[in-house]
């Protein structure tokens, strides 16, 4: 079933899209924070990336209906599809929690994690700027936002890293938490993503 009818918006796929990230990733955030019953959060982080990619669906479905595009086509796709992936990513994690049994997390994985959320929710911020434009310096405050949470993540999983293989002794879990933590910080550079093609948009259109 889709999300949303074929006679909505753009906009209003972005904005949905946006709104079931935020969702996602703060449903991962709690999984990584107390992962009590890893099976079945990852299976609601599954289900909402499910949810996401009707909507990528739906949105490249329209492309090829819609003979006017309030936004360039190319920009469109590349926009749907970038926060599609930050949502694979999400759940790449997910899977990883339940795959590896994970019972407890180091604090760099929660604070990746966390990083994770404020990205989304910056990202549901700009994008549902984008309907209007009326205020773009707003919708690219936001987009430095997000650009300065990649570099605390870039930070994060430097330092992840350092005490992973300076602390660690077993090979095995250095290798599952190198996995989860790169995952992680990779789900921030795809909103980066995002941000870039929201700003190239902003400029163009503004």
């Amino acid at each position: 079933m889709r999300l949303l009818p074929h006679d909505k918006s753009f906009f209003e796929f972005f904005e949905q899209q946006g709104r079931k990230t935020v969702e996602g990733c703060r449903a991962l955030l709690a999984m990584v924070d107390d992962p009590t019953n890893v099976e079945a959060q990852a299976e609601r982080v599954s289900q909402i990336e499910h949810e996401c990619d009707d909507i990528t669906h739906a949105v490249v479905e329209l492309l090829h209906k819609t003979f006017i595009t309030p936004l360039d086509r190319n920009d469109i796709y590349r926009l749907i599809t970038r926060m599609d992936d930050i949502m694979d990513l999400a759940e790449a994690v997910a899977d990883r929690y339940s795959l590896y049994e994970i019972k407890k997390s180091p604090a760099d994985a929660s604070e990746l994690a966390r990083v994770l959320v404020s990205s989304a929710e910056n990202v549901l911020s700009a994008v549902s700027g984008l309907r209007d434009m009326k205020k773009p310096e707003v919708i690219l405050q936001h987009c430095v936002e997000i650009n300065r949470l990649e570099n605390v993540a870039d930070n994060l999983l430097r330092g992840a890293l350092a005490r992973l293989f300076r602390e660690e002794k077993d090979p095995i879990a250095v290798i599952k938490w190198k996995e989860i933590y790169e995952t992680l910080e990779s789900a921030t550079d795809r909103c980066e993503d995002v941000a870039n093609i929201i700003e190239g948009v902003v400029l163009e259109n503004s």
